[in-house]
């Protein structure tokens, strides 16, 4: 292979290295890389090592660095590089030397038999890269080629090294053709040919496994290569000799986990529910497991009742259907489907006991929904035999799902309890799944196995079991509509009966109230059942998730029955808020309880509410405005500030939530007079601008401010109406001193909701004329350091000249000046902030003809922003964002069709523009395809995909199969 060193092609490595690519310097970089202390130069060892794999030297120096007096990581290192070379490179290898090429590699493969595992491992799959180029044609029968070198005596290397060699290297060519980088039609025609050359491995693989005289090693490098065959999709049938010599082997302690994975790829090849003969016949073999699976349980062996898992699992999962269309064999399913049971139900608590369980749960959705498909007539049969089995899924499902002892479970690490967290939130989903096929007499299983345990005088039930019953409840409530459910008032009943103490089931109760907070606002007299249970549990820390979220739903679905309870919720809320129980986010969730449970009452009422709800809070506030500011009383506002806005999200008198669900919802008249968060606002502002005064150059508390307004802006709407003025006036402050990126985005609610309306014009104008010249000047003076305010700026244009293009007629607005920046704007890193300055551009073409301005603009310098778009095009931009920029091409050719067959031709003309690699006729025939399509975005968006790839050099790669 001498002759590699001048091929220039395989080069790769960029500039000129500091250091030639030789044997020597290679090893100096390879002992500097495993052995320096420097991580710099460790880095340095690598990155130039990189190079030296890719370079035309690596062709020579790789074989000398296989030589037997080298270190393995030497020797490996070496072996690498041929398989880059190989894979990455093969045309680079003129065809006269394949032959060489695969004489030497099988000689090495031959030395490294009886040295180096990893070496060896690395020159096999150099080899497997190098016979996958060469298939069919060139090399037809290279498997069989591979047998038949690999099992001559001529050998100087013992039979067992050689046969360990073989079965390396034929286990690592099905890997190989995973993973290669052959283009899709080579890549079929080498799986047709690999498939017909399976027909020279499983008879030798057969014979090895088979073979009384087989060392443990050999059988277990066979079962490992017959895992790796298998994924190319090879007729189950084919297969059935070494499955059955699998499961065999399922008996030897060393061969069990590479049996299991061999059976498991084996049943698990989607083409292999066509082979139904052979199914059946694993059925016997698969429950012929079961004493092996019973003892593994009884010893506690985790790891074979796994392994018996995974495979009842794959073969019922994978097949259930084909299994469940073969009639005559229905017992022999049901065997494996009660076997699927035993493993769902196996004892111990997941994760710390057992690990098998959660494996089984896909099986039962899949099995379900098999069953359900069936027509009518046949589906009736099967539910009249697996309906008892899924409610004996349920009852196994709930057992799973209860929580060890106190004692025990105090023992358990935070990573197990999360584990069993997700575990039991996998449980309710299934139980959730399972009420499709056994409807309300589930909710009725459930509440009876509840009633009789809390009303049984006979023995004292366990927290446990309560819990988990409940925790079943709640799982099909939380989901599935159960107002029309017999069974929910007598649970609700049940549950003050409930003897709570412990934290687990106190938590599971208020889930479970929680869910079932619609069908209370269908029977708002049972709320007195479950509420003081609900404010109980707020003065618990422990509670603090549950008790809250079940408030925030209760005043959500029954706020129109909960006044005669308003003044209970207010003071009990307000005590918790004060003792500071909860952690800031259920502080949020509660206030927006409180929002909600407000809003159903009189103004009146709402009024002497807030006064005493949130004076504490204006109090506190007034004495942190007058502290110098320091990051303790920092804190201390946004968190008022933020109970404050979360208070008046969803504080709404005039019920715009209820608009959506129909006028019958709507209980209460809409309230003359000033909306009372209007009046709060009123009497906080003065405040609320003596704290920005202080606080104007922290972000976080100007977003704190801003949330309080937009909030309230969006839930009161035109009742908003009587702060715009003053509003703008201080917005237009804070952001004149200090541009921020949330007085931009409260800025655009404003335009969206208010600009339309002759009254609130003006003021609007006014801060829209305000922020345009203060985010112009900073164009000037470098936006780079602020692509967040850029972003905002974006979205308010692009508000702007979608609700009140008006704004754009004003003398005062440079709109050259803004067209530009937007320009600018295209070229950002940040996606979020070209995204929006793409949004702006195909809102503003539109208007090319109705405002004078942006169509003068567009005509001056319409083709700076093409020349930025094919640039973007070109490469400069991620591919991701390539729509956005085909919208804006969409909409140049739609809007300024003349305009632009005249730039894209000029801009196109240009050598190398937009990238070097397109031919004058590439870039033509892109021209042509734009400027014809005028009706179909679509069509854009895919040629505009197309000519990004031509630009970099990525068209017809599997790297961009999926684009």
């Amino acid at each position: 292979m001498e002759r590699r060193e001048e091929q220039p092609g395989a080069a790769g490595a960029g500039a000129a290295p500091a250091l030639d690519f030789t044997v020597e310097n290679v090893e100096k970089a390879l002992h500097q890389l495993y052995y320096d202390p420097n991580i710099e130069n460790k880095n340095l060892a690598q990155k130039w090592l990189m190079q030296a794999q890719v370079s035309p030297q690596a062709w020579h120096f790789s074989w000398q660095l296989l030589q037997p007096d080298k270190v393995p990581e030497i020797q490996y290192f070496g072996a690498s590089a041929l398989h880059i070379k190989i894979s990455r490179y093969w045309s680079d290898i003129p065809t006269d030397q394949y032959e060489s090429l695969k004489a030497q590699l099988f000689t090495q493969i031959t030395r490294f038999a009886s040295g180096s595992k990893i070496v060896l491992t690395r020159l096999c799959v150099a080899l497997a890269s190098l016979a996958l180029s060469m298939m069919p044609d060139a090399w037809p029968c290279a498997v069989a080629d591979m047998v038949r070198l690999f099992q001559a005596e001529d050998s100087p290397v013992d039979s067992q090294g050689r046969c360990l060699a073989l079965l390396e290297l034929l286990t690592v060519l099905p890997e190989e053709f995973q993973t290669s980088r052959l283009p899709q039609y080579r890549k079929s025609l080498v799986r047709t040919s690999l498939a017909v050359e399976c027909g020279a491995v499983f008879p030798l693989l057969e014979q090895l496994l088979q073979q009384p005289s087989s060392p443990s090693c050999v059988r277990q490098k066979v079962l490992k290569c017959f895992s790796s065959w298998v994924q190319l999709e090879v007729p189950l049938q084919d297969c059935e000799a070494l499955i059955q010599a699998a499961f065999a082997a399922l008996q030897d302690s060393e061969l069990f986990d590479s049996s299991v994975e061999a059976i498991v790829n084996a049943i698990s090849q989607p083409d292999a529910q066509r082979y139904v003969n052979t199914l059946l016949k694993l059925i016997p073999l698969v429950l012929g497991l079961q004493d092996q699976l019973r003892q593994a349980v009884q010893n506690g062996d985790m790891e074979t009742s796994h392994g018996i898992c995974r495979i009842a699992v794959a073969l019922g999962e994978n097949h259930s259907r084909a299994l469940l269309d073969q009639v005559e064999h229905w017992q022999s399913f049901l065997a494996l489907v009660n076997m699927i049971m035993f493993c769902t139900g196996i004892p111990g608590h997941f994760p710390v006991n057992e690990t098998t369980s959660s494996l089984t749960l896909t099986f039962w959705y899949t099995l379900q929904d098999d069953i359900l498909s069936f027509e009518a007539e046949k589906q009736a049969v099967y539910q009249q035999v697996y309906r008892p089995v899924y409610f004996q899924l349920v009852d196994v499902l709930l057992h799973k799902a209860q929580f060890p002892s106190d004692e025990e479970y105090g023992f358990w690490s935070s990573d197990e309890k999360e584990q069993f967290r997700i575990y039991r939130v996998d449980i309710s989903d299934t139980l959730m799944y399972v009420y499709e096929m056994l409807g309300a007499e589930l909710l009725s299983n459930l509440y009876d196995k509840l009633g009789r345990l809390l009303t049984s005088s006979e023995e004292p039930y366990s927290w446990q079991h309560t819990e988990a019953l409940l925790y079943g409840f709640q799982s099909i409530a939380e989901t599935i509509d159960v107002n029309y459910s017999d069974v929910v008032p007598g649970l609700i009943g049940l549950i003050p009966r409930i003897s709570i103490s412990n934290v687990q089931l106190a938590d599971t109760v208020m889930f479970t109230i929680g869910a079932l907070s619609e069908w209370l606002a269908d029977h708002p007299v049972m709320i007195n059942s479950v509420l003081p249970l609900v404010l109980h549990a707020l003065g618990n820390p422990e509670l603090s998730i549950s008790s809250v979220s079940t408030l925030k739903k209760i005043c959500r679905e029954c706020k129109y029955d909960l006044p005669p309870y308003a003044a209970n919720i207010v003071a009990v809320s307000q005590d918790v808020l004060m003792k500071q129980i909860h952690k800031t986010s259920q502080c949020m969730w509660l206030m927006q309880a409180l929002g909600f449970l407000l809003s159903a009452l009189q103004v009146e009422e709402i009024l002497k509410n807030l006064h005493s709800l949130i004076s504490p809070y204006i109090q506190q506030l007034e004495k942190l405005a007058e502290e110098i500011p320091n990051p303790s009383n920092k804190l201390a506002i946004v968190h008022i500030l933020g109970l404050l806005s979360n208070l008046f999200t969803t504080l709404d008198v005039s019920h715009h939530e209820d608009d959506h669900e129909g006028p019958e919802l709507r209980k209460l008249p809409v309230p003359q007079g000033p909306n009372p968060v209007v009046v709060v606002l009123q009497q906080v502002f003065q405040l609320i601008q003596k704290v920005l005064s202080k606080w104007l150059n922290d972000a976080q508390v100007v977003e704190a401010v801003c949330a309080i307004f937009e909030k309230s802006v969006k839930t009161l709407l035109d009742d908003f109406a009587p702060m715009v003025p003053q509003l703008c006036e201080m917005l237009g402050r804070m952001y004149s001193t200090i541009p921020q990126a949330s007085a931009l985005d409260l800025t655009r609610q404003l335009v969206h909701i208010f600009a339309h309306e002759p009254a609130h014009f003006p003021p609007i104008e006014a801060l829209f004329l305000l922020v345009t010249s203060v985010t112009l000047t900073l164009f000037q003076q470098g936006p780079r350091d602020h692509p967040d305010i850029v972003d905002s700026f974006m979205q308010l244009l692009a508000q702007a000249l979608k609700r009140k293009p008006d704004l754009f007629l004003c003398e005062r607005l440079d709109v050259k000046a803004v067209f530009q920046c937007a320009v600018l704007a295209l070229k950002f890193p940040e996606a979020p902030t070209v995204k929006a300055s793409c949004g702006f551009f195909t809102e503003l073409l539109p208007r090319c003809g109705e405002v004078e301005t942006v169509g003068k603009v567009v005509q001056e310098d319409g083709r700076m922003l093409l020349i930025a778009v094919l640039e973007a095009i070109g490469g400069q931009a991620s591919r991701s964002l390539m729509d956005c920029f085909a919208d804006i091409l969409f909409a140049l050719n739609k809007h300024c069709f003349s305009l632009l067959s005249v730039w894209i031709k000029e801009a196109l003309q240009a050598p190398g523009f937009p990238s070097a690699r397109l031919s004058p006729e590439q870039k033509d025939t892109f021209s042509q395809q734009i400027l014809r399509e005028r009706v179909n975005k679509r069509r854009v968006k895919e040629m505009v995909k197309e000519f990004t790839l031509l630009c970099r050099g990525l068209h017809g790669t599997d790297y961009t199969a999926d684009y």
